[in-house]
């Protein structure tokens, strides 16, 4: 039965189309690999509309948004985390770990980060499926280009921009409710009564979305990323990245000369040169060159080219996710060795799993107040009338729990007499919900002490004992 595989003629027109400029026009393509990439767009985008409408119940005196990045008071919230600014160190650790695991990810499958989930690439796909629903697919939408305006693509043009618009609206809107109360802010904008600051972010965020996604795409994951530019240094030959098996697919020739030369006993090569590999690609490249850094490893070229190796009754996986050093010992007909437990990767994970602990060590041992002293530089120390010497000190106590709480502070370590400016009788010191209280503290002693001192306050309640060290000079 014959067989016939489309050539992609307009494969010329499209590399000179991007000589000079013009964006990528990718051709949809289906496939296993497609319908993963549909599911973690749908995922994806369902996470980030929905979660800023999610309820979590702190109790009062806290905000009731499961995720909000309250930076007007200082916190970040994310369900049952709270995070201070003297919690810094944690999301610092959240930012190594997750830098850790992308570069775990690169060392087992490449650039599988962007090829899926990077936002970039997520809405690049939604505005390329609202393009193609308007304008057709890249076939038609490559006679376009340059060609004269009708009525109809005046229209089309209209549509697509329109849409592209309404989604840049949503994400920028949907960004915004992450900063504030989500509801709140939807019925203020329903209702016209929408801060500025609110509406300025707004339409910077609808610009971003609308500038990245709508012209820049591709450029975005070749130049203005900088996790392309790493590749050159942390490019791992066992990685599975997306490869062609050259040793199986050259020489390249059309099925009916393939055919013809194996019945003449001669070799051919699997691949018919269809283009569709390169007609797929997001990002405008041929895989059949070779690892390139631009290749964010979608596998799209991979669901294309099964898709024409089924037709043909041949083999799938003349393009697939290899590791470079077994498209090497293909050409040498050795067999493939799968070497993604190695002690690179063992070593990754390992780090991984050890900054993970120690984060949750870290977030387990948290307290929900502190204590804080300065010493007070400009005198350290002053000598009284009677011989004795007294340092002054700054006192701060910070309560980050949802309701009040009252503290005593004692000193020790040293023989000194202390007084609270404002506080003669050393009451106790209460400190308001998500509130913090400063103290002018004094300490007083004879000539000769000189050494450190420890501050202690400590809850009436006794659940929690707070303490701070520092010094007390004699000059």
């Amino acid at each position: 039965m014959a067989v016939t595989i489309e050539i992609d003629h307009a494969r010329t027109r499209a590399r000179a189309a991007a000589a000079t400029g013009q964006p990528v026009v990718p051709q949809a393509v289906k496939g296993p690999i497609r319908r993963l990439k549909w599911a973690i767009l749908l995922l994806t985008l369902s996470i980030y509309y929905v979660t800023p409408f999610l309820r979590w119940d702190r109790g009062a005196n806290a905000p009731d948004q499961a995720v909000l990045l309250d930076f007007a008071n200082g916190r970040l919230y994310a369900f049952f985390i709270e995070l201070w600014p003297q919690d810094l160190y944690l999301v610092t650790g959240l930012l190594v770990l997750a830098s850790t695991i992308l570069i775990l990810t690169n060392a087992l499958a490449g650039r599988l980060w962007c090829g899926f989930a990077c936002p970039q690439t997520v809405w690049t796909d939604l505005f390329l499926l609202v393009e193609r629903l308007i304008e057709g697919d890249r076939r038609q939408r490559l006679k376009n280009i340059g060609a004269p305006l009708t009525a109809k693509r005046v229209i089309e043009i209209a549509a697509k921009h329109a849409a592209w618009l309404l989604i840049s609206v949503a994400t920028g809107g949907t960004l915004i409710f992450y900063f504030t109360d989500a509801p709140d802010l939807l019925r203020g904008f329903a209702s016209g009564e929408i801060s500025a600051t609110a509406l300025t972010w707004i339409l910077v965020f609808t610009g971003t979305t609308y500038g990245l996604a709508g012209f820049a795409r591709e450029q975005v994951c070749t130049f203005m990323c900088p996790w392309p530019r790493l590749q050159g240094a942390i490019w791992d030959p066992e990685a599975y990245t997306v490869n062609y098996r050259d040793y199986r697919g050259e020489q390249r020739t059309s099925a009916k000369k393939a055919a013809e030369l194996r019945l003449q006993g001669k070799p051919a090569g699997d691949c018919v040169d269809c283009g569709q590999c390169v007609a797929v690609c997001p990002i405008g490249i041929d895989i059949r060159e070779g690892p390139n850094f631009a290749c964010i490893n979608c596998g799209l070229c991979v669901d294309a080219c099964d898709g024409v190796m089924a037709k043909l009754g041949r083999p799938r996986g003349l393009i697939d996710y290899e590791s470079w050093k077994n498209i090497e010992r293909g050409r040498r007909a050795e067999p493939a060795v799968n070497r993604l437990v190695r002690p690179k990767t063992l070593g990754l994970t390992a780090a991984c799993v050890a900054l993970a602990g120690v984060i949750t060590v870290a977030f387990g041992a948290r307290t929900t107040a502190s204590l804080s002293v300065q010493h007070d530089r400009d005198p350290v120390a002053v000598r009284l009338s009677d011989g004795s010497v007294r340092n002054a000190y700054t006192v701060k106590l910070l309560n980050k729990s949802a309701s009040p709480h009252r503290y005593r502070l004692s000193v020790g370590g040293v023989a000194a007499k202390i007084a609270i400016v404002g506080n003669d009788a050393l009451a106790p010191i209460e400190v308001a919900p998500d509130a913090s209280e400063s103290l002018r503290v004094t300490l007083t002693a004879p000539e000769h002490v000189q050494g450190d001192v420890v501050f202690t306050a400590r809850e009436e309640s006794g659940a929690a004992v707070l303490t701070a060290r520092d010094k007390f000079v004699v000059r």
